[in-house]
Order: structure tokens, then sequence, then C-alpha cells
């Protein structure tokens, strides 16, 4: 069984994804998780975000594990700093990157053989465009600010809320109008407002629209 969940920036696909997973009895992939790790691996390495060249032989030359929110990178664990803002505007430039975006769905379909619920931007549309279980989670701009800055002040971290206003919609137009895999719904997916929502009601919409088309 393949379950997507795509979504935008602070959609809550990613904690809605790790829950669905738990009752569904899959393993989870947050496949953000792994543009992240390339990006850091990137800065670490002194590799310009701009060198499309570069970062395309780094992404195609290393294996990025995911277990829950643990990342590894060639055996190296990258947890503890995968969210750190120092090369935030790195990320999507890498995320856009043609030869980066390849390689990396290439692992995330390994990820996926044995079934899986996988949280992203294009999981639905580009990874496993078949899966019968499609999901798009979308959020105003207000609500999507107010839960990015609550991950960052769990984290300890400071938070502007005009800049990350603008971060949060600077990130999502540059997913939805880049050229390779736009964040966008399938034309198969449901499309899910979590405005209004809890995260417990998000997960019981997608767990219960799982269980019946399964059930017929």
């Amino acid at each position: 069984m393949i379950v997507t969940i795509d979504g935008g920036v602070a959609s809550g696909k990613s904690a809605v994804g790790r829950r669905v997973a738990e009752k569904l009895g899959l393993p989870f992939v947050d496949s953000g998780l792994m543009y992240r790790a390339i990006t850091r691996l990137a800065a670490e390495k002194g590799i310009d975000a701009q060198d499309s060249a570069a970062i395309t032989q780094l992404a195609e030359s290393t294996n990025v594990r995911i277990d829950g929110e643990r990342v590894w990178a060639d055996g190296y664990e990258l947890t503890g700093v995968i969210y750190d803002t120092d090369y935030a505007d790195a990320l999507p430039v890498v995320s856009a990157t043609p030869g980066v975006r390849q390689a990396l769905v290439e692992q995330q379909r390994r990820m996926g053989g044995s079934g899986v619920v996988m949280a992203g931007r294009d999981i639905g549309t580009v990874v496993f465009p078949d899966a019968e279980h499609k999901f798009f989670l979308v959020a105003s701009l207000d609500e999507k600010v107010r839960r990015r800055a609550a991950q960052y002040e769990r984290r300890g971290e400071r938070v502007d809320t005009d800049s990350m206003r603008k971060e949060v919609e600077l990130r999502d137009r540059v997913d939805s109008e880049r050229p390779i895999a736009p964040l966008r719904p399938a034309p198969d997916a449901i499309v899910i407002d979590t405005d209004h929502l809890d995260l417990d009601q998000v997960v019981d919409r997608i767990v219960g629209a799982v269980r019946s088309k399964q059930s017929k």
C-alpha cells in the first residue's frame, strides 16, 4: 500500500503522515528531509547551490536514509542540524534542480517498495503517480505562518513573524512555479483544507478514506 500526502510549507503533511503511517502499520518517509540533507551536505562541502552539476553529482552519489525523524547521508547522521536556518535560502534552489530531484525520486521509489506513507510536494504526481491513495493538504497563509512559528518555537528558536510570512509565501510560490515537479494536487488526489481541523481530525479523515477504499 502506498499513501501519498502532499502539500506546501507548514500544511501539516509531515505530522499527519507520521500518524497515518502508525495507524496503518506502514513506514513513514518525509521526502523533504532528503532535500534538506543534500542541501546541508552541499553547504558543509562548500558546494554552491547554483552549481547544478555539482549539486546533482552530490545527490547521485549520496545514499539518504530516513527513519522517523532521523536522517542519515552515507551513514553520517544529520538529524541535529537538518533544520538549521543558515542554509534556508539554498533549499528551494537545490530542491528545484532537475538532477537532484531525479536522483532522490529514484531513492524514494525504492523506499516505497514494500508499502509506505510518504509526504512531500510531488509524491502523488511524480514519485508514485499510480498510487491508489493520494491526498493533498492546504491551509491559509495565516495558518501556515502560525504553524511554522510554533515549529521554530518548539526548537527554542526566536521567530520573526513578518520574515516568516515572506519565507512561507516565497517557498510555496517557488515550488508551485518551478518547471520540474511543481507543487500541485494530483488529479485524483483528495484535497483537504486543514485550517479548521486539528491533527487528529485530518489523520482520521485520511485513514478513513484509505480503509473505505480498501473495503470496496
